[in-house]
């Protein structure tokens, strides 16, 4: 069994496993498929840090927009944007950021992810793939711009993919 150092010492103190392990599995999915390369490759993606975070972002808005209209999902949903702020904060500060400005970094990152999925969440409620598509465009960092309307194709072929998965499978991850 794999337990992490802070899940380990917080079991010690409370006797309690630490919930966000049960969505640990779909964390690693949703970094796994903001990695996959045709993201970059074909999509125009910059494969630089602003546009890898760009892609986490975008894939996370969408699982968390399909966990959030299913009531027995919120939970676990708030636990999986809890190992979001735990990775990015942990990234934050590999870059060198210093614990006095870390805190103001993860309230941008968080009002980013936010806003993605305001406007992601609107786009989508439509059946026009242009609101779609003019969305990822105003939220992602390209290397070639052309290909954005692929990747809110993409993009929204993900959402619907989401939509078509069970919930267990959702939070194990199992994610087409």
């Amino acid at each position: 069994m794999h337990f992490t150092r802070s899940g380990f010492f917080r079991r010690l103190r409370h006797g309690k496993a630490d919930p966000r392990e049960a969505v640990r599995p779909l964390w690693h999915r949703v970094v796994a498929i903001s990695r996959e390369p045709e993201w970059y490759a074909a999509c125009g993606v910059a494969d630089t840090v602003a546009g890898r975070f760009d892609m986490i972002t975008a894939v996370m808005a969408l699982v968390v927009l399909r966990m959030e209209d299913v009531p027995d999902l919120r939970g676990p949903s708030a636990h999986l944007i809890e190992l979001f702020v735990e990775d990015m904060d942990g990234q934050l500060r590999e870059f060198g950021i210093n614990d006095v400005v870390v805190g103001k970094h993860m309230g941008r990152l968080m009002s980013t992810l936010g806003g993605r999925m305001g406007a992601y969440r609107e786009a989508l409620r439509g059946s026009d793939a242009t609101a779609f598509r003019q969305a990822v465009a105003r939220n992602v960092t390209f290397a070639d711009e052309g290909l954005s309307a692929m990747l809110g194709d993409r993009l929204r072929a993900l959402a619907t993919r989401l939509a078509d998965t069970s919930d267990a499978d959702v939070l194990a991850g199992r994610i087409g």
